[in-house]
């Protein structure tokens, strides 16, 4: 029987400590899964749902973006895309009476957690200029109230258009299209915050800013290294490919600052052999020290080079370019840097290249741990570099593989939510549609908190996600985001972004992947790309949560139709009633969607053409793949300090919080915890169990401060720390950005420890102490 929500927030100033595990998934994971799923949806509505999840008649997960293959297990989901399921097919439900009983002030002052545990959103809701109340407001004057805010905008660069990975192809297309009609770029994404680099450096490099390989490609390689990627937490799907790929005969490199259980052991909860014994899927366990993967793939380049014949000269003569700079720099590596830089021995290294020298097809995965530095950029380009020496691009079981967190982020961006659009896109959507779209390039992110902050922008439209909480600088984004005249939400829950609001401040409640969408043009389904580039078809079953919601498309065409008037010319009533008429458009303005509706329409849907991997074909400005030799870099860290890296706990997606339990790491009870490796807590002076604040150090000398957490003996990389995020979101500063890319640098950020005197328990999304009690609540978030 499905439960109500709790009442009070819980509180979590003394977290339970234990020794780690050593293997993911298995019974436990069985049995989390379903105490979840009955808590929120009841027994038979969660049989009914998780059956339907990721099925080819089904709907796609709402949590990451990992692929399914053509055979599908009837239980073709994990334990954490189980409970985003739950959480969106919830039946406790956030009525006006609920606001009624809410003024802001109380809201702001929960938990993120005790947010998203009230339930689905079922009303439009608005915020008043000096309001304390949310109160229930129609769709139409909801509209108005959008149309008259846009309308005293001296400019549309004065708005900006947010977007999270949950929105559909459809819905993200014709966001885009009423931006840009509207006459602006502002189109930052949660990409901005996590693969951007990954896009930025592939797409210099190969052309082409997503992955080369196909799940069948990890199932057919001799090598895969995982580098800066927890996969039995946030993407443990991809668990089972690398099981299938260890049965062929492959070997596994994972390269991390912390061991993590989903890497070690897998125990397949699909078989019964995998729930009593696992498979063992780490070969070589790499400990690096945190920023330092460019400098060790750079050696294993140096080392490559100097092995004879190890370089596949064919590959490099007919389809590369900037080789012999590339050769140039990677020759002068030097042992001890490296060694200094990486925190490993050379015998690890030595063995490392053994591994690779005999791999006739390897494959490089990577997540955030490579991708938010100020030096990401570079350190991808080095992992292409190292590809391209062996020939391990566009050749089958071989390739780069960015594993994208969130479930269409991947689609958002081929749609053309990007703030620094192709002029060939733009010249398209013109020749489509009729109308000059802006050539300037928008606001991202970190440049939309910044022109919230300057007032430079006056309104704030978010199409899913919870941007406070996922944005760096919590103190100065908070802050940016209330200088607005207006902040809009999509949203099917409660998060922390409801709550920091504008002068004034709608929330408009949307249908969920996992309900029926039916328009006046009959029964709709969306599409949504994995992050290997298959398109396929999602439909939801269950009857929406209520009669009050609009689906995305629905909302974007109304708006539009309301912002732009008769003027427009895109017929948005018409995209409105049938989706099939948006795919319609989206197979002549972007490549690869030809003939979209009938493609889409075959069970499994269809790859998108990637030029390296399907005809070694780059499509660079060079017209080759391209070598790179940047100066190797890592991060400084000044004596008596650690570097932070922030993280998922296993009880989190993003930063919706299902629990205070991180299983894996052997934390109950509480998400306040600074992992730290025992010598160097020593060296500190700090005990296991004491509790001190985080502050981060910044060239521009602010104090930013984590106030309250609890010291966890842990076996990281020397000199390396980690902790949870939201919470530690406040310690990064909102200028420590990545080049090129301008994502924040969230997983190197250079902080000290200062112990409290006695324990006093966090409390407040603000980070404030209070006396421990019933109502005692810590910073966490959840997200749409």
């Amino acid at each position: 029987m499905a439960t109500k929500p709790p009442k009070g927030d819980p509180v979590q100033d003394a977290p339970q400590v234990t020794e780690p595990g050593h293997a993911a998934a298995g019974l436990p994971a069985v049995g989390r899964t379903l105490r979840v799923a009955q808590r929120q949806m009841g027994v038979r509505r969660t049989a009914l749902t998780l059956l339907r999840v990721n099925q080819k008649d089904g709907f796609d997960c709402p949590g990451c973006a990992w692929p399914e293959g053509d055979h599908r297990h009837r239980a073709e989901f994990c334990e954490n895309g189980a409970k985003a399921v739950a959480e969106e097919a919830t039946l406790r439900r956030v009525t006006p009476e609920f606001f009624a009983a809410h003024p802001v002030a109380d809201l702001a002052g929960r938990s993120g957690y005790w947010l998203g545990q009230q339930g689905r959103l079922t009303h439009p809701m608005y915020l008043a200029e000096d309001g304390t109340h949310y109160e229930p407001v129609g769709w139409d004057r909801a509209f108005d109230i959008i149309a008259e805010e846009i309308a005293a905008l001296a400019s549309p660069d004065e708005a900006v258009f947010y977007t999270s990975g949950r929105t559909s192809n459809e819905a993200a297309f014709l966001y885009q299209l009423f931006a840009r009609e509207l006459g602006t770029n502002n189109l930052p994404d949660c990409s901005n915050m996590c693969h951007e680099s990954s896009g930025s450096a592939l797409s210099e490099t190969i052309g082409v800013g997503k992955g080369s390989v196909l799940l069948e490609d990890l199932h057919r390689a001799e090598l895969i290294i995982v580098a800066g990627q927890n996969p039995g937490t946030n993407h443990p799907r991809m668990l089972t490919a690398l099981e299938k790929a260890k049965a062929n005969g492959a070997r596994i490199i994972s390269v991390n600052p912390l061991p993590e259980a989903g890497l070690e052991r897998f125990k397949n909860p699909q078989t019964a052999r995998g729930m009593l014994k696992g498979a063992a899927l780490t070969d070589l366990f790499l400990q690096i020290r945190i920023g330092g993967d460019q400098a060790l793939f750079r050696l294993l380049n140096k080392l490559i080079l100097e092995t004879e014949g190890a370089v596949d000269e064919e590959f490099v003569r007919e389809h590369t370019h900037g080789f012999e700079e590339f050769a140039q720099a990677a020759r002068a590596a030097d042992w001890e840097d490296t060694l200094a830089a990486t925190g490993l021995t050379r015998a690890e290294i030595e063995r490392a290249l053994g591994m690779v020298l005999a791999s006739r097809r390897t494959v490089v995965c990577w997540a955030m741990g490579l991708t938010q530095h100020k030096h990401s950029v570079p350190t991808i380009r080095e992992v292409v570099n190292f590809l391209l020496l062996r020939g391990d691009i566009g050749r089958p079981g071989a390739g780069v593989c960015p594993v994208r967190g969130h479930s269409n982020v991947q689609g958002d961006r081929t749609m053309g939510i990007f703030e620094r659009p192709a002029p060939a896109f733009l010249d398209a959507l013109e020749k489509e549609f009729g109308f000059a779209p802006p050539r300037g390039h928008g606001f991202d992110v970190v440049r939309a908190i910044r022109a919230l902050r300057d007032g430079e922008a006056k309104v704030f439209f978010a199409m899913g996600g919870n941007f406070v909480s996922a944005s760096p600088d919590t103190a100065v984004t908070e802050a940016a985001v209330r200088r607005a005249r207006l902040t809009v939400h999509v949203s099917t829950k409660l998060n922390r972004s409801h709550v920091v609001t504008g002068a004034r401040a709608l929330i408009l409640p949307t249908l969920g992947r996992t309900e029926r969408d039916v328009q006046d043009g009959g029964e709709q389904f969306v599409t949504v790309e994995d992050s290997m580039g298959m398109v396929h078809a999602s439909r939801g079953r269950l009857e929406p949560a209520s009669r009050h919601l609009l689906s995305e498309p629905a909302i974007v065409c109304r708006l539009a139709r309301r912002v732009l008037g008769a003027d427009s010319k895109v017929p948005w009533e018409e995209f409105e009633k049938d989706y099939g008429r948006v795919r319609d458009r989206i197979a002549r303005v972007v490549p690869g969607f030809e003939d979209f509706n009938a493609r889409v329409a075959r069970p499994g849907g269809f790859v998108l053409p990637h030029a390296p991997r399907d005809e070694r074909r780059f499509p660079t400005a060079t017209g080759r793949a391209n070598f790179t030799a940047a100066p190797v870099e890592y991060p400084e860290l000044p004596a008596g300090r650690l570097l932070l890296q922030t993280l998922r706990s296993h009880d989190q997606y993003n930063t919706t919080i299902y629990g205070l339990d991180d299983r894996y790491r052997g934390i109950t009870g509480g998400r306040r915890v600074v992992l730290v490796n025992p010598e160097d807590a020593r060296a500190l002076g700090v005990a296991d169990g004491a509790y001190v604040d985080l502050v981060s150090e910044w060239r521009d000398g602010v104090e930013r401060r984590a106030p309250g957490f609890r010291v966890v003996h842990y076996p990281t990389a020397r000199g390396c720390a980690a902790a949870y995020y939201p919470e530690t979101n406040v310690l990064v500063p909102l200028d420590a950005t990545a080049d090129t890319s301008n994502t924040p640098a969230s997983k190197s950020v250079v902080v000290r420890l200062e112990q409290t005197p006695a324990h006093e328990p966090a409390g407040g999304p603000g980070g404030c102490r209070r006396q421990a009690g019933p109502e005692s609540r810590l910073e966490q978030s959840a997200t749409d």
